[in-house]
Order: C-alpha cells, then structure tokens, then sequence
C-alpha cells in the first residue's frame, strides 16, 4: 500500500500527477490542467476532512454531499463531469496501488452527461451590473479585499478570460493613461489588444496597482494570493468572482469571471457598440458570442437605449 496516500494525500497527488496521470488518450496533462485538477483535488479533500473521511475510505455519499456544498451548488453540468472523472481516474488508480478496495464514482458517471447543448448565457441585468460597480468603489478593509475588489472589476470592466487575468502584469494596466487602458497580451489564437478602462473602474485598479508594486512577491504578475508569485488557479479567481456576487445579492449558476466576461459584453452591446467591434475587444475571431448575447437582449430594450445617446 502506498502510504503516502494516507499521511499527505496532498503532496501524493502532487506527485502522481507529475509522475503518471494522463487523459483518455494516455496524453500528459498540460501544466495548466496539472495546477487546475490539484486546486480541484484540494478542493474535494477539504470536504472529505469536513465529514471526517479519508481518500482511502470515501463514498458515493461523500460525493452526493460535496454537490451540496456553497461552491459546488453553482457548479455548471460540465464541471460536475470534471470532478467525476477527475475522482475517477484517482480512485481507478488507489484500488491499483491497493489504497482502495473500490471506485465509488463507478456507479455515478453513467448519471451525469456532457450538455448535449450549450448553455443559455449567464450575465447580471443592468441593475445588478451597477450595483456591483458600486460595491466595487467602496473602501476595502486589507490588502486581500483591495485585491479581490480589483480581480472582480478587471473581469467587469474588461471582459477579459481567467486565462488572461491569470497571465496580466503590472506593465500590462495604465490607469493613468488617456484614456486609461489594459493591455492584453496576445493569447492563443487571441490576438494582442487594448481595452479602455470605464470610469468605476480606474480608482480601484489604480490603488490595488500602486499597492502590489510594494508587495514582497516575487515576479510582476498583476494578480497573485501567494509571495512566490505563481498564479491564480480558475477555483481562486471563481471564489473570489462568488464573493463579489453575494456581496450585492445576486445569485447563479455560474458565477464565474465568464458571467463578468458576459455581462460586458452585454453592456457594449446595450450601448449600441457593433457586434464586430465588441468581438474585437473580447479578443474573438467570430461573432458567434456576441450573437448568444445579442439573442438576450429585447429588440425594443436595444432600440430605447440607444435612441437614448
């Protein structure tokens, strides 16, 4: 029996992730996916430590439970299939190693499916969207609500993705600029951009980037929660988003930076912005996001705003 399972199923998992573990197609994981599953891995234990169960003696109920939880009740149908596979392929491999004696996922998989269709857009009404802003302005307590107050206005007034949340540095945002702006780095078949920073925005972001040019963190990384600089894993950057949402009452089930990614969409497009101009701040090739969103919105709400300019 590999007893490291049992007396530090962190750093096992760590381990065997950089050792072994492998898609369907037997395919090393990406460093990205190594970072994400761990953050999921992690996630799932500190569940099991709640209910006072371990890797080696958990159960489909264990399971059932976790979906119940604050952030696993938000969860998307795909992100589900995430964690059971995820806990498939870890409990496939303990009942190898003899940690288990079985899978107790086994039994749960044929249950939940890929959507078979996309999912309808989730974003906040415009009410909701300047309620948020607001309670993005006012003071912040310490240095982690400055930051997280900074993470949640980024996503908001930018529309940028995790992917290149995770990846901003500080010489990447000019809140002093005119107008102010974020660069965004060229990211996958994204290419590089500029997108203008509105006005609730530019305080916040001009105190969190004063204030991290301070901090003993090494590397220059715009948003970090650790002094070794690595980034923000997707799960830190969804809790922090949820936090945000719940502040001001509004509640999903996806409150994600990709409703804030939405939401600005939403909001150029209210403002009579063209679907091809939009596209191109969002970084997309295609307009197929910003006609999802377009779908969303009444032909008359559109045509009052933007009589209203």
């Amino acid at each position: 029996m590999d007893s490291l399972w049992l007396t530090n199923p962190a750093l096992a998992y760590r381990d065997w992730q950089a050792r072994e573990a492998a898609s369907a197609d037997r395919r090393p994981f990406s460093a990205r996916s190594i970072i994400q599953h761990q953050a999921m891995f992690e996630h799932f234990r500190r569940h099991l430590l709640t209910r006072g169960k371990s890797i080696a003696a958990f159960g489909a109920d264990d399971i059932d439970s976790f979906w119940l939880t604050a952030d696993a009740r938000t969860y998307s149908q795909s992100t589900r299939m995430r964690y059971l596979k995820l806990l498939d392929r870890l409990c496939r491999h303990l009942v190898f190693a003899g940690v288990r004696k079985d899978n107790p996922t086994a039994g749960l998989l044929g249950s939940v499916r890929w959507p078979d269709e996309e999912p309808a857009p989730q974003y906040l009404d415009p009410a909701v969207d300047q309620r948020l802003q607001a309670h993005l302005q006012s003071p912040a307590d310490d240095i982690a609500s400055l930051r997280s107050r900074a993470i949640v206005a980024t996503f908001l007034a930018t529309g940028i993705t995790a992917a290149e949340a995770r990846t901003a540095r500080m010489a990447d945002l000019y809140p002093d600029a005119v107008p102010p702006y974020l660069f965004v780095p060229a990211h996958g078949p994204r290419g590089a951009r500029t997108v203008h920073l509105p006005d609730f925005a530019v305080p916040l972001l001009r105190a969190w980037l004063t204030r991290r040019k301070t901090l003993p963190i090494e590397g220059d990384l715009l948003f970090t929660l650790r002094a070794d600089g690595r980034p923000i894993t997707d799960m830190s950057f969804g809790r922090i988003v949820s936090a945000a949402l719940e502040a001001v009452g509004w509640s999903d089930a996806d409150m994600s930076p990709r409703t804030l990614r939405n939401t600005f969409c939403r909001r150029q497009l209210l403002v009579g912005r063209s679907r091809d101009e939009v596209s191109q701040v969002l970084g997309l090739a295609s307009h197929r996001t910003c006609d999802r969103i377009a779908a969303t919105i009444p032909a008359d709400e559109m045509l009052q705003k933007r009589t209203s300019q």
